[in-house]
């Protein structure tokens, strides 16, 4: 075989090895990148110890009788523990009933919403704070989205009652924690939906913070949850705003 006979088959076992290689290449950058939907709007329910709180809460509200709702997650829940003194000298008096789940996500105050929660009644206020337990999955935008859904949905089933949504409570021992980073991007995005009508917005989180950032286990033992001294914070540095909206005379 010649010397050019040879380099001719060469070439052409080369360019055979490298075509497909080329073609997949292609193909694979022509293919987009899956974009995965926003869970924290996406209603969903939890298990079966979840469910029979949330089946508690309808049971309380049927009762009728209720004029101030909490809304949110272990932190909102807490009222019943160390927050319960401080629960009972501002609360009580007010009709309020405790909507807080341990663990809950915005996704799934949502199911909890359409399913039962806030059948019913006509509370002339509601206090949210949700979002935390959604900052290790979801991104700021995210959270904020799902807090949107929730407003929206308290707006439509509760057209009469005062909506007043508290930033993201702040969480981790310094303001470099990436957790308390994608809640404050959250927060700065939850701001918008208040209209100063029926949707209000107000964020005590600095309440609770050093004045460099950090925070306390004296106010945090566990740098997220609450104990008696800051359900205190808490209850007076709402409690001008929660009165306005209930219409209350001082």
């Amino acid at each position: 075989m010649s010397i050019a006979r040879r380099s001719w088959l060469l070439a052409l076992l080369v360019a055979a090895c490298i075509s497909p290689f080329v073609a997949a290449q292609e193909t694979k950058s022509d293919v987009k990148p899956e974009i995965k939907p926003n869970d924290a709007v996406v209603p969903a329910p939890r298990d079966a110890g979840w469910m029979k709180r949330h089946d508690s809460f309808n049971e309380r509200v049927k009762k009728g009788n209720v004029d101030l709702l909490l809304i949110g997650d272990s932190i909102t829940q807490g009222w019943e523990g160390a927050g319960k003194k401080v629960w009972e000298e501002f609360y009580t008096k007010r009709n309020a009933v405790n909507l807080g789940i341990g663990g809950d996500r915005t996704q799934h105050v949502l199911w909890r919403l359409d399913h039962g929660n806030i059948d019913g009644i006509t509370p002339k206020a509601a206090v949210l704070m949700i979002g935390t337990n959604n900052s290790g999955s979801n991104s700021s935008e995210q959270i904020a989205e799902g807090v949107k859904a929730i407003v929206d949905k308290l707006k439509q089933k509760l057209p009469e009652t005062k909506i007043l949504i508290l930033a993201i409570f702040p969480r981790g021992a310094s303001k470099e924690d990436t957790k308390r980073k994608v809640n404050e991007g959250a927060n700065a995005l939850i701001a918008r939906l208040a209209d100063d009508k029926q949707v209000f917005y107000l964020d005590i989180g600095q309440k609770f913070l050093t004045d460099d950032g950090s925070l306390s286990k004296e106010i945090m033992p566990d740098l997220l949850h609450l104990n008696e001294k800051s359900y205190r914070i808490w209850a007076e540095s709402t409690e001008e705003k929660v009165s306005q909206l209930m219409g209350e005379k001082k």
